[in-house]
């Protein structure tokens, strides 16, 4: 028996209730959600109820916030009340590092107009009854902080739905996923029922990995054991009783009618395998666990003492999903057309049920969300992400970053070692730090024990990747690019393909190398990357380590779309790649090979093969750090005696080994910008000053209309570069800008460069669609960082080699 639906929603809890809920808010109501149970019966009946809407960054601050609009008014929306009130809550440091942590999410509440303060011991005193406050630092005071009833939203949610026309199915276990021509093409129940569709939306919560395997998706997520505990009722309780988050020991505490619930996030969460036995029980609950949960209790009984004064009514344990990452997944996945994700949401997904509900209703309908929310993105992670290996190892750690110290830098230590270059083991010898910031290990900086360890203020490897770069701007420097994104775009229609999606004319002859953007129809950039003739049919494209699937799929996708002769193949894990760059690279290089390397013969981008030692290599003369250079593409089985090679002769030119944070502030040196910090979907190139890269003479591309639109209209905001003259703050990304003693921007990135000295920042500063450079540049700029403001000043050039002629030398140069 068939049936039919555009689109096929799994899963009957508050994600996708929630997606249903904004669905037919836009109008889309040829929707069944199917609910293998009853509805809220998987992970949501049991949610804690927390609604919090600050968070670290903008947009993610934008998602959650929207909670706070939503709930207030779903009972004059469907007539179901959603339980929901404003509490206020504290958010509890106790050590200075958190201190300054939270001082800078301040920022973003005082941005997003939330109504935050920061308080002393005294003031947590004055909030909160009975509260022992001995050992605080301090705290973050949001007054929007608040709760509400998941059951109760999760009855709202379908009554606006069901109004709207779209089907709610219970007791519809879906058993298997039809695939056709590399598309979603319907949904098989346990009944029998076939669904035809054109797109899955899999919100199946802690099942949605299952769910996922049915169509070969990979969804990196892990089901834990999840805990807390609700008290008896307290007399004279205070009401409302403020949101309490005790960062540093990892638990919550909020009001419940009266009563009490605490919980937490513990490290070495306990693994729940939602396909034994118990998996497949509506409304789960786990046995108690005291052992697992007794530092929690300890905790809290430290800060109320007046929780040993009363019972435990209730002890819940169920499965929550955690993610590697501990961010939600979104979006569409790379791997299957069609296949949409809303899943992991690592305990909050009653108050992201708002935010995400429409983001998702938004991704699905106009093909992308309001806001950039490429963090969430589930093409971030690729196949190895979600092998039951890592994703269980990582929840050692996942689960208790929730609350545990965001340190600038952080890296991830549970799950490591999974992904090396073939030239990790020479690195290690060379003494590097490694992290694996996108999955790869690769060398942060090279240095000793003194150089480790976190902060919040000047950096332990400041000086090292200081040393790295300035080394690198008086001879040569070595860099770990292995990661890098490389994909081979092959055909007969491979031209055709290039000059559709690029900004720039890729039309170039053989060996030759062009910085382009790919955008998408309202001219946002989708992916920023280098694109090599190698071929009359033939180009390389390279990107960023962690776009490799979201770039992958852009590309074959739209061939598919356009029907073009094209293939597109990943070879990323095939070569290994070499950063040799500096004013001493080009003679150390070519003391290695019989190619000519000089200016006239290999200028600025260009790309060819050349042989060191035995290998056949590709040598691309482009850099990201702005000096001379070159990119050394080697067949991973040469890698190793390549880089030997170069190794040995570099002694002669100065060669330092280079990690990726010293060549992170030299591109800040630079103003280039990093794709999903400073430029990205909801920017356009001439609002992020990248109009050189347009070829404005070709006849079509993707954005080009909405190019030409804006190009007539002006921007009404601009990138702009800054630097920080009088210290040496650390930046980072989201700190507020002031333009005139008015909020003009937030950071996108920042750093310290290791040539100049200098604190530097790039920002969308608003203006008027009329206003010129130099008025911008008149202004009087400062920017707040963790509760100190700095002066800024705006940047009319680089401050490291303005004219570019380094990185453009025709001849050696001395530094």
């Amino acid at each position: 028996m068939n049936d039919s639906a555009r689109i096929v929603i799994i899963g009957g809890g508050l994600i996708g209730l929630g997606i249903a809920f904004h669905l037919a808010n836009l109008g889309v109501n040829d929707v069944v959600l199917l609910e293998r149970h009853q509805l809220t019966s998987g992970t949501s009946w049991h949610a804690a109820g927390i609604v919090g809407p600050l968070r670290a960054s903008l947009n993610l601050t934008r998602l959650a916030q929207y909670a706070t609009e939503l709930f207030p008014r779903l009972e004059e929306l469907t007539g179901q009340a959603s339980g929901y009130r404003r509490t206020g809550g504290l958010w509890l440091a106790r050590r200075p590092e958190r201190m300054d942590e939270l001082k800078r999410i301040a920022h973003m509440g005082d941005v997003c107009g939330l109504t935050v303060a920061m308080v002393d011991r005294g003031g947590v005193a004055e909030r909160v009854c009975g509260i022992v406050a001995d050992d605080v630092e301090g705290a973050l005071w949001v007054e929007e902080d608040g709760q509400a009833n998941p059951v109760d939203i999760c009855a709202a949610y379908p009554k606006r739905a069901r109004a709207a026309g779209i089907r709610i199915l219970e007791g519809a276990a879906c058993s298997g996923i039809l695939i056709r021509n590399g598309r979603i093409a319907g949904v098989k129940l346990a009944s029998g029922v076939t669904f035809d569709c054109e797109i899955l939306v899999n919100c199946a919560g802690a099942w949605a990995r299952e769910i996922g395997a049915l169509a070969g998706v990979p969804v990196p997520l892990q089901a834990v054991e999840h805990m807390y505990v609700v008290t008896e009722p307290i007399a004279g309780l205070q009401d409302p009783f403020p949101i309490l988050r005790d960062l540093d020991e990892g638990i919550y505490i909020k009001g419940d009618s009266g009563k009490l619930v605490l919980g937490g996030f513990e490290p070495n969460a306990k693994l729940f395998d939602v396909r034994g036995p118990a998996g497949d029980r509506p409304f789960l609950e786990l046995p108690e666990d005291w052992e697992q949960f007794e530092p929690f209790m300890a905790a809290g009984l430290n800060l109320l003492p007046a929780l040993s004064q009363t019972g435990i009514r209730h002890f819940m344990n169920g499965p929550e999903s955690f993610t590697p990452d501990t961010r939600p997944l979104m979006g569409e996945s790379p791997y299957l057309r069609g296949f949409y994700v809303a899943a992991g949401f690592n305990s909050t997904g009653m108050m992201s049920s708002a935010g995400a509900g429409k983001a998702m209703a938004e991704w699905i309908v106009d093909g992308e969300p309001g806001l950039d929310l490429w963090s969430l993105d589930i093409a971030r992670f690729d196949r190895s992400a979600a092998a039951r290996s890592f994703v269980g190892a990582r929840m050692e750690e996942a689960v208790a970053d929730l609350f545990r110290m965001h340190w600038p830098y952080k890296q991830p230590m549970a799950g490591r070692d999974v992904r090396r270059s073939a030239f990790h083991r020479a690195f290690a010898e060379a003494g590097a730090v490694f992290g694996a910031p996108t999955g790869w290990e690769r060398p942060l900086w090279f240095g000793s024990a003194e150089t480790r360890g976190y902060c919040v203020g000047a950096q332990k490897w400041w000086n090292a990747a200081r040393a790295e770069a300035q080394r690198m701007a008086a001879g040569v420097g070595l860099f770990e690019l292995s990661p890098f994104t490389k994909l081979d775009v092959r055909g007969r229609d491979a031209a055709t393909l290039m000059q559709c999606l690029c900004t720039a004319d890729i039309d170039r002859p053989e060996g030759h190398a062009v910085y382009t953007q790919m955008l998408n129809a309202r001219g946002g950039i989708e992916a920023d990357v280098t694109v090599a003739r190698v071929g009359e049919n033939a180009f390389r494209v390279i990107s960023g380590a962690a776009t490799r699937q979201k770039d992958l799929a852009w590309i074959s996708r739209h061939a598919e779309d356009f029907g073009l002769n094209v293939s597109v193949f990943d070879a990323t894990s095939a070569e290994a790649v070499l950063g040799v760059m500096g004013p001493r690279s080009r003679t150390l290089l070519q003391s290695l090979t019989d190619a000519d390397l000089s200016d006239a013969a290999f200028p600025f981008s260009t790309s060819r093969h050349i042989d060191i030692g035995t290998a056949t290599i590709r040598a691309t003369r482009v850099s990201f750090v702005g000096e001379l250079g070159f990119e050394l593409y080697v067949p991973v089985e040469h890698a190793e005696s390549v880089l030997a090679i170069v190794a040995a002769a570099g002694g002669a030119h100065g060669l330092a080994y280079c990690g990726h944070y010293a060549l992170d502030g030299c591109r800040l040196e630079k103003g280039y910008r990093h794709w999903s910090h400073d430029i990205g979907p909801k920017d356009t190139p001439l609002e992020a000053g990248l109009s050189f890269a347009i070829s404005w003479n070709k006849d079509d591309f993707i954005g080009r209309d909405a190019l030409l639109k804006q190009k007539s209209e002006g921007v009404r905001r601009r990138l702009m570069h800054f630097a920080v003259d009088s210290a040496n703050p650390l930046l980072l990304h989201d700190e507020p800008i002031y333009r005139n003693g008015r909020l003009a921007a937030l950071t996108t990135s920042g750093g310290l460069g290791g040539r100049t000295g200098l604190s530097l920042c790039l920002g969308y500063v608003a203006c008027d669609p009329d206003e010129t450079k130099m008025q911008l540049l008149a202004g009087e700029y400062e920017i707040a960082v963790a509760g100190t403001r700095y002066r800024l000043r705006p940047l009319d050039k680089p401050p490291y080699d303005p004219t570019g002629s380094r990185m453009r030398a025709s001849a050696e140069q001395n530094s």
